[in-house]
């Protein structure tokens, strides 16, 4: 039974989530060395070690996860917990929270810091994905099966926001979208949950319009517009310089030279920059082929799981990859403005590798179930009836 459990589990996924984190590690390193002497006043190896330390505590975690039989998740000892708790934390950042790049988004614990808002993430993925199973039955119902479980969305999202942290809200709502649409509901009942997100949103604009419309914000869409013409286009144009210098095969691992004091901060949200700069195309096409093969496969395991929580924490856990990748490259090219999203598996950041272990450890074991039942249970049943018809076959000889 354990063999069959241990060869059932999903290792090229785990092989790819294990190469990013290494990746990343290395690139820390090397994105960190100058920030760590010149503006911390550290050894140049200050943020790599910290780093090392969350990876390991982080792969502990994993394996941990990776065996928690995912269904158990489903069970309201698990969830209200897990909610109370959730809300609970980003109300406390309030009266106990630190202040860090104009947001009060994280508790500070001796050396280390913690972010809530990252595992509100995956709290919200692990919630709509149990209530809206439960649900199937009535799914359709709107104010039944659609619009109850929103209520916990729509205050973590809110609490996050008024950080502010308006780049995990985002997240949070697109995630959450992907994971409803999913859901099984028709399109009159997504158009008409559409529609009502519309009309609340209105207030919460009205309500946070100074954090949205704050002047370092305004600066970053101006930046977008125009990174060379902007005093806020700092970050940007030199992000820039660092994608247009590495070319096909970079400079060399650790010869970056816009992490040298002109690209702030480069071992968190604009990591890729470095890689791009240093190992040119080749950096980033690894990091990308690594990131989309997570994204693909969880959706594959949504597809082939016959469980619709399992299905929809795939789908979910896929969606927040994807989605924060996309906004991290899309803001450090240009495509988009800047929002402070770090890069899955590869940025600086112990809260976001402990969450992004947690979700990982959750899906090999979603896959882990997918893969069993299709070897064992499959092949049991399959093997039952034949075994069925030669009984018949024998029965019918005997008498004849």
């Amino acid at each position: 039974m354990f063999k069959k459990i241990l060869k059932s589990y999903d290792y090229t996924l785990i092989i790819a989530v294990a190469l990013l984190s290494v990746f990343g590690l290395i690139m820390v390193f090397s994105a960190s060395m100058v920030t760590a002497v010149q503006i911390y006043d550290q050894e140049s190896d200050y943020f790599y070690n910290k780093q090392k330390m969350h990876l390991i505590i982080c792969a502990i975690v994993f394996i941990i996860v990776a065996l928690f039989p995912y269904k158990a998740m489903q069970s309201n000892k698990f969830l209200v917990p897990m909610v109370f708790i959730s809300l609970f934390g980003l109300i406390a950042l309030f009266i106990f929270g630190k202040v860090a790049g104009g947001a009060m988004s994280w508790f500070e614990i001796g050396s280390r810091s913690l972010q809530p808002a990252e595992f509100v993430k995956l709290s919200v993925i692990i919630y709509l994905a149990a209530v809206y199973a439960k649900k199937q039955p009535y799914i359709n119902e709107f104010n039944k099966g659609v619009l109850p479980p929103l209520a916990y969305l729509i205050l973590a999202a809110l609490l996050v926001a008024v950080q502010p942290d308006f780049g995990s809200a985002m997240i949070i709502f697109l995630v959450a979208a992907a994971v409803i649409f999913t859901s099984g509901m028709n399109f009159k009942n997504i158009f008409r949950l559409g529609l009502f997100g519309v009309i609340l949103a209105a207030p919460f604009i009205l309500l946070l319009k100074d954090k949205i419309f704050a002047p370092y914000r305004l600066g970053r869409v101006e930046a977008f517009r125009d990174p060379f013409g902007s005093e806020f286009g700092y970050q940007l144009s030199n992000s820039y310089i660092a994608l247009g210098a590495g070319g096909l095969k970079g400079l060399g691992l650790g010869e970056s030279i816009q992490k040298l004091g002109y690209l702030p901060e480069a071992h968190t949200d604009f990591i890729m920059a470095v890689i791009a700069e240093e190992l040119g195309a080749f950096g980033v096409g690894f990091v990308i082929l690594l990131l989309g093969y997570i994204v693909l496969r969880g959706i594959f395991i949504s597809l082939k799981c016959k469980d619709a929580f399992g299905s929809l924490l795939a789908i979910g856990i896929s969606a927040m990859i994807g989605i924060q990748a996309f906004i991290n490259l899309a803001g450090i090219s240009g495509v988009m403005p800047l929002t402070g999203v770090t890069l899955p598996f590869i940025s600086y950041g112990g809260s976001s590798l402990l969450q992004l272990s947690i979700a990982m450890g959750i899906l090999v074991n979603v896959s882990m179930f997918v893969n069993y039942e299709q070897k064992y249970k499959n092949k049991n049943e399959q093997t039952k009836p034949e075994s069925m018809e030669l009984a018949s076959e024998k029965t019918f000889s005997i008498r004849k």
